[in-house]
């Protein structure tokens, strides 16, 4: 099993739910972060004072896929968020050992439920 991690802006993350829902790919998580970009700095003022900030908001998509699934999940997240400025869009996938509460599933069948789930 694999879990593809991607930093997304936000207005990616709708195009993407709804193409990865299609796919059965429902179950993701979803945080919104900041992320430290030092090329991409932002000057504002504040009540009087100057401030400069590295930080830019973003969508923290996680979902967790079989070694399979690696590939489709990834085009269609690249698919949409990409951008023409660099740090836009970042993937990482990172390979995962899961321990369900059925003990017997552990391997990549464990995910497969969820999926089915979704498609019914």
């Amino acid at each position: 099993m694999r879990m593809v991690i991607a930093y997304i802006r936000g207005e990616a993350f709708e195009p993407i739910r709804r193409e990865l829902l299609g796919l059965g790919f429902g179950s993701l998580s979803i945080a919104g972060v900041d992320y430290s970009d030092p090329g991409a700095a932002t000057t504002m003022q504040y009540r009087g004072a100057t401030l400069t900030t590295h930080l830019r908001p973003r969508v923290k998509l996680e979902c967790m896929v079989s070694t399979d699934d690696v590939s489709t999940t990834v085009d269609t997240v690249l698919k949409h968020a990409r951008a023409h400025s660099a740090g836009d869009d970042q993937v990482f996938v990172v390979p995962v050992e899961a321990f369900p509460d059925r003990v017997a599933e552990l391997d990549e069948t464990a995910i497969r439920p969820m999926r089915a789930a979704v498609l019914a």
